[in-house]
């Protein structure tokens, strides 16, 4: 993975252990909400994530490659497979039990990812130090051992949940986060 030092943990950042209150290992984990690109269900072209997480510090997702997903004809456009990294890093800094946003995403594409393709997503923190979240992330076709596509790091930084009631919908988030406290 090709990464700068903006995604690369400081000395001193520590790996999360597993979280009281987050999901237990073998959890299937469910949309953060319904109409997200990466894990809603109500999204009519999204990617629609299906994740768990194994330990509850690491995720495991996957989603198929459809016709509304495309860039060159029959191949997964590099977007949404961008997107889909973003996803999956963000659906495991959700096991910290914290609101995170993306602050950085580096992304390589490795190999194309045709239409019809299921594409194994695997994400995982390397060390917090202070709001800084850095994550990295692996794609792969096929079988969870299948060749590498792509791969991402990421830096996410820690937020309150008022940054979400500030700039969307505070209704939403309430509606759909009854396990933070949301304050406009």
């Amino acid at each position: 993975m090709t990464r700068s030092s903006l995604t690369t943990p400081p000395p001193g950042a520590v790996a999360p252990a597993a979280q009281p209150g987050a999901p237990p290992a073998g959890a299937v984990l469910g949309s953060h909400y319904g109409h997200c690109f990466g894990c809603g269900t109500e999204h009519p072209t999204g990617l629609h994530l299906k994740a768990m997480t194994p330990d509850g510090t690491t995720v495991e997702a996957e989603f198929t490659v459809g016709e509304a997903h495309q860039g060159a004809p029959k191949l997964a456009h590099g977007g949404v497979l961008a997107a889909a990294m973003d996803e999956v890093l963000g659906m495991s800094v959700y096991l910290f039990r914290k609101p995170y946003v993306t602050g950085r995403l580096e992304t390589d594409y490795l190999l194309p990812v045709p239409v019809g393709t299921t594409l194994h997503l695997r994400a995982w923190c390397n060390g917090i130090a202070g709001r800084k979240a850095y994550l990295e992330a692996e794609g792969r076709i096929g079988a969870p051992d299948g060749p590498v596509a792509v791969r991402a790091a990421a830096l996410f930084i820690e937020v309150g949940m008022e940054h979400f009631a500030k700039h969307g919908d505070l209704a939403a988030i309430a509606a759909e986060h009854q396990d933070y406290e949301v304050n406009p």
